[in-house]
């Protein structure tokens, strides 16, 4: 980068970045007199990890992992040939499969060529996508575009709203499903459920599957034995709420036609200038040091995010499971229980407005606002007033909440960029993938692992174990929940008991009359 386009500081509280068209305003944040000093050794520390981090160290240290992300948009600073390899290989194959979904090069039996697409997933392997696609997708679709919908749980109410709509046109719709393992019970459950659909329309669920998964996994194997149209790799080192510039999420996106060079060039900008280890010129340390001033380094205030544009709406959604996630951990490196995180929620302005601002100018202070203003409106510019646009309501009503909040002592920070393309998402998605790993240095924990999400997989496998058993257990004579606990040798989980017997009643899997249940006829 050269020196002209290089990132620089106006004032100690607000970062220009020229070369990605950002701006961050931090001039509204409150901040002890020596913050500055305290920070600066570290700051030093955090940004040397980072360097490891990305020269391929070890920097999930509880799965013995490196954390390979920012490699997706700059395969040259990856730490072997072979895995730079990979990841061009891989871009290319997405480029070429997408061409041939949306021109009909590659068509489904019974249809011409695919005209819908169905992306199946949980958590980073969803909610990257999902901000993605809603973010860029035009008003207007090409012809060749195919229409996203998305099975991101594993509620069988809210998959039928999916599918049923679909079924008139299952047979030109492809289904993408997304599992590192293969395993994850809600992708899993929405895939066999998506099977089911197809097959009850006579037709082979593999000629419009796609697989991204991990090498060897279960979903290989099954994609593998059952000749799907394509398989697309997830790699050990990118964690899924990192994921969303690899396969991940530029293949839902190449196949709604949406421009992912654009997108991973964005991220690349973003990634050269937050590389830079400068305090005041790198937005994401500048914005890593207002998350610790807000908090205390102990996430005692909340985070709202407010973006004054629609297109951004998803995004809080996303920022809350990348932060959440990666900063919500009980223990440090060093093992000490620490019980850090950072929350966050928002939804957008000038809606807000009319929901929680309120609160936030007058209510409690356990919180600052990160707004989200974008220059550039975009749609309709007809006058509403004279000189007047509905646009420069939006920014106007921005300016005004700032001021209002400002003036009640509250805390926030400004990012400005120029439009909602495709290269700033990709700006803004790596801004915040940067902020949160070197934020996470400064508090001394490992922002790639997630032990609270793996315990609560574990919690929900012994729940429907215990549901089997006490199921089993049912016959004709009616039984209460701590009956059935004591037959199965598990009095501590009476109450569990009685709450899943409670859902299969429910259901008509079991009979229930009053606090007892009995088998249901066949079941």
């Amino acid at each position: 980068m050269s020196p002209a386009v290089k990132p620089g500081a106006v004032s100690p509280l607000m970062c220009l970045c020229p070369s990605i068209g950002l701006t961050l305003d931090c001039t509204r944040m409150t901040l002890p007199p020596d913050f500055a000093a305290t920070m600066e050794t570290p700051l030093r520390d955090a940004f040397r990890a980072m360097r490891d981090l990305e020269a391929g160290a070890i920097a999930n240290p509880d799965e013995k992992r490196m954390v390979g992300h920012y490699w997706l948009r700059a395969p040259n600073l990856a730490p072997s040939r072979e895995i730079a390899d990979q990841i061009h290989t891989t871009v290319e194959a997405i480029k070429r499969f997408a061409t041939a979904a949306r021109s009909g090069a590659i068509a489904p039996p019974r249809a011409p060529r695919f005209t819908d697409l169905l992306v199946i997933g949980i958590g980073g392997s969803a909610l990257g996508p999902m901000f993605v696609a809603d973010a860029l997708r035009p008003a207007i679709p090409d012809s060749e575009a195919l229409q996203p919908h998305w099975l991101d749980n594993t509620d069988p109410d809210g998959i039928t709203r999916i599918l049923e709509p679909l079924r008139p046109r299952l047979q030109s719709t492809l289904c993408v499903v997304i599992s590192k393992s293969g395993s994850t019970p809600e992708t899993r459950n929405g895939m066999l459920l998506a099977q089911a659909a197809w097959r009850a329309a006579g037709l082979e669920f593999g000629k419009h599957a796609v697989a991204i998964t991990g090498a060897g996994s279960q979903l290989d194997r099954q994609a593998t034995e059952e000749g799907w149209l394509a398989r697309f790799p997830m790699w050990d080192w990118v964690g899924g709420r990192t994921s969303v510039t690899s396969a991940v999420g530029l293949l839902p996106a190449a196949l709604m036609g949406l421009d992912i060079d654009g997108l991973l060039a964005g991220a690349a900008a973003c990634d050269e200038v937050t590389r830079v280890p400068d305090a005041a010129a790198n937005p994401a340390a500048m914005l890593a040091q207002m998350w610790h001033a807000a908090g205390g380094g102990r996430g005692a205030r909340d985070m709202v995010v407010l973006p004054y544009k629609d297109r951004l709406l998803l995004f809080s959604r996303y920022l809350q499971q990348l932060i959440m996630e990666s900063l919500g951990k009980r223990l440090d490196l060093d093992g000490r229980i620490v019980e850090q995180g950072l929350s966050v929620f928002g939804n957008k302005g000038s809606t807000d407005q009319h929901a929680y601002v309120q609160q936030l100018r007058d209510g409690s202070r356990n919180f600052f606002v990160t707004f989200i203003r974008v220059l550039e409106d975009g749609g309709d510019g007809l006058m509403v007033e004279p000189n007047v646009t509905a646009g420069d309501y939006l920014h106007g009503f921005w300016l005004g909440t700032r001021q209002a909040l400002s003036e009640n002592g509250r805390d926030s920070i400004t990012l400005s960029i120029p439009r909602v393309d495709a290269f700033h998402v990709g700006v803004l998605i790596a801004l915040y993938e940067r902020a949160v790993g070197l934020y996470a240095s400064l508090i001394n924990i490992n922002a790639y692992h997630q032990p609270g999400v793996e315990a609560g997989k574990r919690a929900a496998a012994a729940a429907l174990e215990l549901q089997t058993a006490a199921l089993g257990s049912l016959n004709s004579s009616p039984r209460t929940a701590e009956q059935i606990a004591l037959a199965i040798g598990r009095e501590t989980d009476v109450e569990s008991i009685y709450w899943l017997l409670e859902h299969l009643a429910a259901n008509g899997r079991a009979g229930r009359e009053g606090d007892t249940f009995t088998a249901v006829q066949g079941d």
